[in-house]
């Protein structure tokens, strides 16, 4: 929506942000696309890396003559690459006029697979694209923008050389990191580096970097940085203590770290075990800076925040998350969310995990954890207006949301937290908190089309309400299963998880949940061409719907659509006059938005041009100032259609011109 002028020459205006009002037009111009620059900002203690920085250097000279360049390192957790490849980008951005972009793997991946679409999806809203609703469309979109916009794409924790390929730009520079050899992107023109611990010395003058002068001899820094196995991200801890007690010497450092029983042996038979260089910074926290430690063990998702630290008992949640950050446990996440949010490397996770496994209130906290999101994502879902919901509303002590369109932005930012919880909830056989979660997930599933969480968390969720013993939380969870794979067009396993759903029906208590079956199977018969069916279906909806307003008003929306495909747009108005009147008495805006648009479709296939074109302009207006734009789409796509059948060029390039505006 971005990317365009409007000029307009009118009287009396007013300016309000980015509303100009007139004394006879009102125009709501775009908002200004920012470039996106997702990579946090390098520490200043950055050390030595001369020959990986030339390596990028050469390689974004090779971007700057065309095409893509690669540069994958591989390495220990720890060991810096995040950080090299954050130094590089903040010296290097003004030659990435498209952006910087960021997405850590490992927060998409689910046995083994990653969520590409999913990552494509976060890196189109980011470059100021409406991701396409098809999957599939995404990548050809993103090649098609990146050939446009020359870009810097970091891919962090990248296990296969395929997760490159399929996340590559048209022209830029991307570069990958991850623990795995990534030798195979050889074949695609890559350069691949081995990224190893620091050397000795440059370890050494890292650690003289923020050491005052004349403090520890040559021989205890060189200890300490044997200690730390020259990893920065050790040694940063280590010298953040250093450096917030000023009497603590860096011998006795290196002594507590001597002491430390197993010392630095291995984990995971992987990297070096980190457990006697975090010991002393865990040791040295205040209790508040503990509690949110043990909570960053406890917790199953990737993510910590003020809210949820506050919500779990954490005392001075905001004070422990800066003294988190300031010994280097935590690092500020940059992204598009709409809370501050915090994440630990893993190799602090599992330090962290190790330090809170043995805690009498381990499962208590976790129960907390799962509380909270569960109740949050309540007040997210019932933020987006009413719907039908099983669970009573829970949350209201927790913080709220302005409007539906920032709730929908807070559950996409924690998505990769909600599928954690519910996977944990699980285990713990904790199954009326996973359906109720999964009940909530709803809007972010069905609104930014994340198939693969949707269908994995409600194959869960059907589990648990089974074991719950609820019958309309199962027919539920079976539907918005159903829903998944019909919006996937795979109407087959749409079909059997009806079925499935359809074997608790004699067991509902709620005949609204009937109705949902109804509505789904409803759709499928559209989708199969069999309209009349679908009248049908959607009439027991509506009636399964009686005495819930929204349920019956959104019915007669289907009903009145099927009836228009079965050729019968006149029975198709006199539902929907019941539907606005209804609407209008109940004030049931998103609605009586939606409304106009298939009364004009019904006046259309009655020859009635002129109604239609009133009613799909009404819906258009309407849904501008909802800031409801796919809808806003459908109608003047609809418009078009409309005004070459009536003759009216005019209204046909006014509709197309917003419809490229609604494209940039």
């Amino acid at each position: 929506m971005d990317g365009y002028e409007v000029s307009n020459s009118v009287t009396g205006t007013t300016v309000h942000g980015s509303l100009v009002q007139g004394r006879n037009v009102t125009v709501q111009l775009p908002p200004k696309h920012r470039t996106p620059y997702q990579v946090r900002p390098p520490r200043e203690s950055f050390v030595n890396r001369e020959r990986e920085i030339a390596a990028l250097t050469a390689a974004l000279g090779r971007a700057e003559r065309g095409g893509p360049a690669i540069v994958a390192f591989t390495g220990l957790g720890g060991v810096g690459k995040t950080e090299l490849v954050a130094k590089f980008a903040r010296e290097q951005a003004e030659h990435f006029p498209g952006g910087v972009l960021y997405a850590d793997l490992k927060a998409y991946r689910h046995r083994s697979a990653v969520d590409l679409a999913g990552v494509l999806e976060g890196f189109l809203r980011a470059l100021g694209v409406r991701p396409p609703d098809v999957e599939a469309e995404r990548f050809g979109e993103f090649r098609t923008v990146t050939a446009e916009q020359r870009c810097l794409v970091f891919l962090d924790n990248v296990e296969h050389a395929a997760e490159v390929r399929a996340l590559l730009p048209s022209s830029g520079l991307l570069v990958a990191a991850g623990r795995r050899r990534l030798d195979a992107l050889r074949m695609d023109g890559a350069e691949v580096r081995q990224l190893d611990r620091l050397s000795a010395p440059a370890a050494a003058a890292l650690v003289r970097g923020w050491l005052s002068a004349g403090r520890g001899t040559d021989d205890e820094v060189a200890a300490l940085v044997e200690r730390c196995a020259g990893l920065p991200i050790a040694l940063n801890a280590v010298g953040s203590q250093l450096l917030r007690r000023g009497r603590l010497s860096v011998g006795q450092v290196i002594a507590e770290l001597s002491s430390r029983e197993g010392g630095l042996a291995v984990l995971d038979n992987e990297e070096g075990n980190l457990r006697g260089t975090y010991d002393p910074v865990y040791e040295r926290l205040s209790p508040q800076g503990r509690a949110l430690y043990h909570l960053v063990g406890v917790h199953p998702g990737p993510f910590v925040s003020a809210a949820l630290a506050d919500a779990v008992g954490v005392e001075g949640a905001e004070d422990a998350l800066d003294e988190l950050c300031a010994v280097h446990l935590l690092d500020v996440v940059v992204d598009q969310g709409t809370d501050e949010r915090f994440q630990a490397h893993e190799v602090v996770r599992t330090h962290a995990y190790a330090c809170a496994r043995e805690l009498p209130d381990r499962t208590d906290l976790l129960a907390r954890v799962v509380a909270y999101y569960r109740g949050r994502a309540s007040v997210a879902d019932r933020a987006m207006g009413p719907r039908l919901r099983l669970q009573d509303p829970t949350g209201d002590e927790l913080p709220g949301f302005p409007s539906g369109a920032v709730a929908l932005e807070w559950l996409h930012a924690e998505r990769a937290d909600f599928r954690a919880v519910v996977e944990a909830a699980a285990e713990r056989q904790w199954h009326d908190e996973v359906w109720r979660l999964c009940e909530s997930l709803w809007p972010l599933y069905h609104g930014r089309k994340l198939y693969e969480d949707w269908i994995a968390v409600h194959e869960i969720g059907v589990e648990s309400a089974r074991w719950a013993g609820n019958p309309d939380a199962v027919v539920r969870m079976h539907n918005q299963l159903a829903r998944a794979h019909y919006e996937r067009q795979d109407h087959r396993l749409a079909a059997e998880q009806l079925a499935l759903a359809a074997e608790q029906l004699p067991l509902v208590a709620d005949r609204r949940v009937v109705g949902v079956l109804y509505e789904t199977d409803g759709l499928l018969c559209l989708a199969d061409g069999r309209p009349g069916d679908a009248v049908g279906k959607f009439t027991l909806a509506r009636e399964a719907n009686a005495g819930d307003d929204h349920g019956v008003i959104v019915q007669s929306y289907n009903l009145a659509q099927a009836l228009i495909a079965d050729g019968r747009p006149d029975e198709a108005l006199t539902v929907l006059a019941g539907a606005v009147a209804l609407a209008a008495a109940t004030d049931d805006r998103d609605m009586l938005m939606k409304l106009p648009l298939v009364r004009a479709r019904a006046h259309r296939a009655l020859g009635r041009l002129d109604l239609a074109v009133a009613d799909a302009e009404d819906c258009a207006r309407q849904a501008k100032g909802r800031s409801q734009y796919a809808k806003e789409a459908q109608a003047h796509t609809l418009l078009v259609a409309l005004a070459e059948e009536s003759d009216d060029p005019e209204l046909a390039e006014r509709s197309r011109a917003r419809l490229r505006e609604l494209a940039g």
